[in-house]
C-alpha cells in the first residue's frame, strides 16, 4: 500500500524540524529562481545543510525507507519505463517493480515530497508509484549509469543535425567551425556531460582521441583506460574548440601544442581540469587530467600507510629541518602523498611556500608559485627567490638538475624543511641519484631524512572479490612455504564489473639513520646502501605489496605489476 501523501514542501518541512532558519529558507529560494535546481541542493551549495540531515529528516518526518542504490542492478525494462531527461528533471530514478503487485512501481527521489514528480511518473508509467528516499549524488550516478552514454550521443546527433541544417541554408560554406558555433548549445550540454560523468565515474583523466574514422572517448579509471563513446570525426572541431574557449587557448592553432586548463563544479564539489592538446594525423588528440583539492589532501591512512610504515613518515615531518623526498613513475601518486605531508604540516606559526609545474590544487594558507620557464621562473630561480621570502617549509614539485639540487641541499641544512620528488625506481637509488647530480656524499648523508617510494595498486572490490588458494608458483612468489588463501577480482554492479574499486598506495619507506649515513660518506654502492637500509627495518615495495595481497586487498595481478622495478 502506498504511504499517505505529504502536502508539506521539503523547506517547510525543514523548518518545522528546526534544521534550518526561516531566513535561511528565504535566501535559498531567492537563489533557486531560474536555476532549474530543486530546492534541497541549493541548500546543501549554500552550506546551511548536509545531504545526509536532509535523507534523515526526511525519513523522520514520511516514516518511507532509505534506498542505496549503488551497485543495484536495475533491470532494463525497469529504468527504460520513463526517458532519462524525465528522470533527471525530478531527479528520480525507478529501481523495481514491487514484487507482490506488479502495478507498483519503487521509485527512488531526492525528494519523495514532490507531487507532480510522483504523478507525472505513474501517468507516464500506468503504475502507482511508490517512492523511497535516495540521495541527490547516488541518483545522478545511476542516471550516468543508465543514460549517459545515450546523453552525449543524443547532444552529438543533436548538433550534427544543426550543422546540416546550417549548410543547406548556404548561409555560409566554410568547413571550419566558427566561435559562433561552438557556442551552440548541443557541444556545451555535451562537453560539460562528459566531465561530470568523468568525475562521477572516478575518472583521472578523459582522452578524446581522433582516429581514421570516428573519436573515441576513454575514461582513466583507477590507472586502466576504459572506452565510454565513440562520436562521428565530424564533431572534432566542435568539441576541441569548446575546450578551448574552456581552458583559455588559442582555439585558431589546430598545428601546435597547447596546454590549458579550466574549472568545473561537479556535484557540489570545484575541480580543476588540466587540458593537452597535441596534433596527430587524423587531428587533435584531447586529454583533460582532472584532479581535486580534496582527493589530494587524504588523510596519511588513506594513503595506505599503516604500523612502523606510518610511525616513520610522522618522524620525518617532524624533523626541523632536512629533505623528504618522494619518489617514483608517473601516476604513482606522488602529488598527493606531498600534498597530504603539506596539510599535515600547515600551521599558522609556518611559513610554507611551494614551487611546482603546474600547481595542481590550492591550499589555503600556504603560497604557491607556478613555474613558467617564458618569464624565467624556473625551479632554480624561484628556490632562490623563496629562500629570501623567509621560509620554514619549501616544497618543491620536482629535482630535475643539478642546479635545483644543490640549492635544495644548501636550504635543508641552513634550517629549513624541504620536501621534493625526484624520478627514480626505488628509495636507495635516490640517493645514488643525488650524487650522480653532483651533490656531495657528505651532503647527501646529512640532507637526506628520508625517502619515500611508491607505486599505486588497485583494491580489490569488497562487495564482489573471489577466495582462492595460491598455487606453488604464487608461493614462491610471495615467499611462503605452505598454500594459503589470497582473493582475486571478481566483478560487480559497484565496481562496474571490473572486479576493483579504487587504489591504495604501496610504499617503500627509507629512514636514514646514522649507521646509513656512514655508508653513504664512505661512497657506498647500491647494494652496501640496500643492506645498511634493510637492517635499519626498511621493507621494499615487494614486501608492502606482498602484505597487502596476503591481507586480501589487492590481487597477484597488482603485486606482479609493482615487484618490477626497470
Amino acid at each position: 500500500m502506498a504511504p499517505r501523501r505529504e502536502k508539506m514542501r521539503l523547506g517547510d518541512m525543514l523548518v518545522k524540524q528546526e534544521l534550518i532558519s526561516e531566513e535561511q529558507l528565504m535566501s535559498a529560494l531567492k537563489l533557486q529562481k531560474g536555476s532549474g535546481k530543486k530546492i534541497g541542493e541549493v541548500l546543501i551549495e549554500q552550506g546551511f545543510i548536509t545531504e545526509e540531515v536532509i535523507l534523515r529528516a526526511l525519513q523522520l518526518q514520511l516514516g518511507l525507507e532509505i534506498v542505496s542504490l549503488a551497485g543495484i542492478e536495475i533491470p532494463r525494462d525497469v529504468i527504460r519505463l520513463v526517458d532519462g531527461d524525465i528522470l533527471r528533471k525530478y531527479m528520480v530514478v525507478p529501481f523495481e517493480i514491487d514484487a507482490y503487485q506488479a502495478n507498483i512501481l519503487h521509485l527512488a527521489m531526492a525528494d519523495p515530497m514532490d507531487m507532480n514528480a510522483m504523478d507525472d511518473i505513474s501517468i507516464i508509467t500506468n503504475m502507482q508509484v511508490e517512492p523511497f528516499i535516495a540521495s541527490t549524488t547516488e541518483i545522478q550516478t545511476t542516471l550516468d549509469r543508465y543514460f549517459g552514454a545515450t546523453e552525449t550521443l543524443k547532444a552529438a546527433k543533436r548538433y550534427t543535425r544543426e550543422q546540416e541544417a546550417f549548410r543547406e541554408t548556404a548561409v555560409a560554406a566554410v568547413a571550419e567551425v566558427t566561435e559562433d558555433d561552438i557556442s551552440d548549445s548541443p557541444i556545451v550540454q555535451l562537453v560539460r556531460t562528459l566531465l561530470e560523468q568523468a568525475v562521477r565515474q572516478r575518472a583521472s583523466d578523459i582522452h578524446i582521441e581522433s582516429q581514421e574514422n570516428n573519436i573515441r572517448v576513454r575514461f582513466r579509471i583507477d590507472g586502466i583506460l576504459h572506452e565510454r563513446m565513440i562520436y562521428e570525426n565530424s564533431l572534432l572541431p566542435a568539441i576541441s574548440t569548446r575546450i578551448k574557449i574552456m581552458g583559455g587557448m588559442d582555439i585558431s592553432e589546430k598545428r601546435k601544442p597547447q596546454d590549458g586548463r579550466l574549472s568545473v563544479m561537479v556535484d557540489r564539489q570545484n575541480y580543476e581540469v588540466r587540458v593537452s592538446i597535441m596534433p596527430t594525423i587524423y587531428g587533435e588528440k584531447i586529454v583533460l587530467r582532472i584532479s581535486s583539492a580534496l582527493a589530494l589532501t587524504k588523510s596519511k591512512e588513506d594513503l595506505g600507510l599503516s604500523g612502523p610504515d606510518l610511525d616513520k613518515f610522522n618522524w620525518m615531518l617532524k624533523r626541523p629541518y632536512g629533505i623528504i623526498f618522494v619518489t617514483g613513475p608517473t601516476g604513482s601518486g606522488k602529488s598527493t602523498t606531498l600534498y597530504t605531508a603539506l596539510k599535515e604540516l600547515n600551521q599558522n606559526e609556518v611559513n610554507i611556500v611551494t614551487v611546482e609545474d603546474p600547481v595542481e590544487a590550492s591550499i589555503p594558507g600556504i603560497n604557491q608559485v607556478q613555474v613558467n620557464p617564458k618569464a624565467d621562473v624556473t625551479f632554480a630561480n624561484a628556490l632562490r627567490t623563496i629562500l629570501r621570502q623567509d621560509p620554514d617549509i619549501i616544497m618543491i614539485g620536482e629535482i630535475r638538475d643539478a642546479e635545483t639540487a644543490s640549492i635544495a641541499v644548501q636550504a635543508s641544512i641552513t634550517g629549513h624543511l624541504v620536501l621534493s620528488t625526484i624520478h627514480t625506481n626505488n628509495a636507495v637509488t635516490t640517493l645514488s641519484r643525488l650524487a650522480e647530480m653532483g651533490v656531495e656524499r657528505y651532503l647527501v648523508a646529512d640532507s637526506v631524512i628520508g625517502v619515500i617510494a611508491q607505486r599505486l595498486v588497485r583494491r580489490l572490490c569488497p562487495h564482489c572479490r573471489k577466495k582462492k588458494m595460491t598455487t606453488q608458483k604464487e608461493m614462491e612468489f610471495l615467499g611462503i612455504s605452505n598454500p594459503v588463501e589470497i582473493y582475486e577480482p571478481g566483478g560487480c554492479p559497484i565496481c562496474s564489473d571490473t572486479g576493483y574499486l579504487g587504489r591504495m598506495g604501496v610504499f617503500e619507506l627509507l629512514k636514514v639513520d646514522d649507521d646509513l649515513r656512514q655508508v653513504i660518506v664512505k661512497g657506498g654502492d647500491t647494494k652496501n646502501l640496500k643492506e645498511a637500509a634493510r637492517e635499519g627495518g626498511m621493507k621494499s615495495l615487494k614486501d608492502s605489496g606482498t602484505e597487502c595481497v596476503l591481507k586480501g586487498i589487492t590481487s597477484m595481478e597488482e603485486l606482479i605489476k609493482i615487484s618490477y622495478e626497470g
